[in-house]
């Protein structure tokens, strides 16, 4: 359970692969026009995810060093085209939307990044939970940049409107404009957020005090302009 709770946190916070490691950017711009469509896409490269690591995780040891490369797209790939089967023939419309970039998971960086430094060199149960915790932070990034783009740019979530009549959409938010808009003030307020917790955490140590119980002097930081009493 350690390991699950491990890798679930490592994919959705510690190492997030769009607002941490900022990979997969492609479909990560280009389909975040909707909440639906970024959902589609990020439960899509989920399912991908999660079937390639398990199958490379158990295959780890048969497939030679020099040709693991293409062996791990071979099997990204099937489990791509049996996604882009199921989708065309029972969800159409989200198929038609996700377009080409259904195929491009193949080329998914974060997949194949997977692959190569998790699944290829751990057992399967590891590779699945690490699997599933890279899915679910993909996912919830991209339904954040989806939620917040088709908000501003059409007033509403999911096809329902939350503005008023009186509310003018910023057609700009839509667009590709308003993806790296959208993403970079993101990925400053969780950097900035970042910054003034490691700030914290080192005022906290640089003004951390011992003080001697037979003196009562502080004896912890060295820094002191004057001796800390009790």
């Amino acid at each position: 359970m350690s390991t699950f709770s491990e890798r679930i946190r490592n994919g959705v916070i510690t190492e997030n692969p769009i607002f941490v490691q900022v990979l997969a950017m492609c479909p990560t711009l280009a389909v975040t026009s909707s909440v639906v469509d970024a959902a589609g896409m990020g439960m899509a490269s989920t399912v991908v995810l999660i079937g390639s690591n398990v199958i490379i995780s158990l295959i780890r040891k048969l497939v030679p060093d020099k040709i693991r490369i293409p062996a791990y797209i071979t099997v990204i790939a099937t489990f791509v085209t049996l996604i882009q089967f199921l989708l065309a023939g029972f969800v159409p419309s989200l198929y038609k939307s996700l377009g080409i970039f259904i195929p491009l998971i193949v080329v998914n960086c974060v997949i194949l990044g997977r692959a190569e430094s998790f699944a290829g060199k751990n057992k399967v149960f590891p590779s699945l939970f690490d699997a599933i915790g890279m899915g679910l932070g993909f996912t919830i990034a991209l339904v954040i940049l989806g939620s917040i783009r088709e908000l501003l740019g059409a007033g509403s979530i999911l096809g329902f409107k939350v503005f008023g009549n009186s509310f003018e959409p910023a057609i700009m938010m839509v667009l590709a404009p308003g993806a790296f808009i959208t993403l970079g003030i993101l990925m400053a307020l969780l950097n900035q957020r970042s910054i003034n917790k490691t700030n914290k955490v080192n005022y906290k140590i640089a003004h951390f005090h011992e003080i001697d119980p037979v003196t009562g002097e502080c004896t912890g930081c060295g820094s002191c302009a004057h001796s800390c009493k009790r």
